[in-house]
């Protein structure tokens, strides 16, 4: 049985302010950092990794850094674990969405701000390099830190539904077991409260 232990990133600037991000080089505050720490000590108790794997973005990568130095393992990156791009809505505060006429939510996943992505379009990106992980490391424990967006993502691929999919809260964790190629429910083990967004 594999395990993939999927960590949002800690407090990013943008997290702070409550805006969406310009750029995927935004930091994570002292707070952030403070939180990665705390999710590193709470891996090390209930898991043994072999590896970290990272989104490219500063956020996730300095999240990873702290996590990968705490467990004494190794880091690599991946561009795919990238946040949902915003396009136009970039800087802009969190609460911008709801002022989009074509945003329903009940059906959010579905909404792309101009020149950004939808969650689905997220989906689609990040499925693949996800079964590809599972399927590289099937008897192992690894830990994957991103982003809201992206673990909203993976929460309806190996569940099959967006309904109810759990977005964390900063260095929120969600394990997902997994062997020969098919995934168990998805395990909230810490950052029980969703956050209120994705973004930031």
């Amino acid at each position: 049985m594999g395990k993939l232990i999927m960590v949002r990133h800690g407090e990013s600037e943008g997290n702070a302010i409550r805006r969406f991000t310009t750029s995927g080089e935004a930091k994570i505050t002292d707070l952030g950092r403070r939180q990665a720490l705390e999710a590193a000590q709470k891996i090390k108790l209930m898991f043994q990794p072999i590896r970290v794997i990272a989104s490219t973005f500063a956020r996730a990568r300095e999240t990873g850094l702290i996590i990968a130095a705490e467990l004494g393992i190794p880091i690599e990156y991946e561009a795919e674990f990238r946040e949902q791009s915003l396009g136009d809505l970039a800087g802009q505060p969190y609460e911008s969405i709801a002022n989009d006429s074509t945003f329903d939510p009940r059906r959010s996943w579905v909404w792309r701000a101009p020149n950004g992505e939808s969650h689905e379009d997220v989906l689609k990106r990040v499925a693949p390099v996800l079964d590809r992980v599972a399927a590289k490391y099937p008897d192992d424990e690894i830990v994957i830190v991103s982003h809201g967006g992206v673990m909203r993502a993976v929460w309806a691929h190996v569940t099959g539904k967006w309904e109810n999919a759990h977005v964390p809260p900063n260095c929120g964790i969600v394990v997902i077991e997994h062997r020969g190629g098919r995934y168990r429910e998805p395990e909230v083990v810490y950052g029980e409260s969703p956050a209120r967004e994705t973004g930031g």
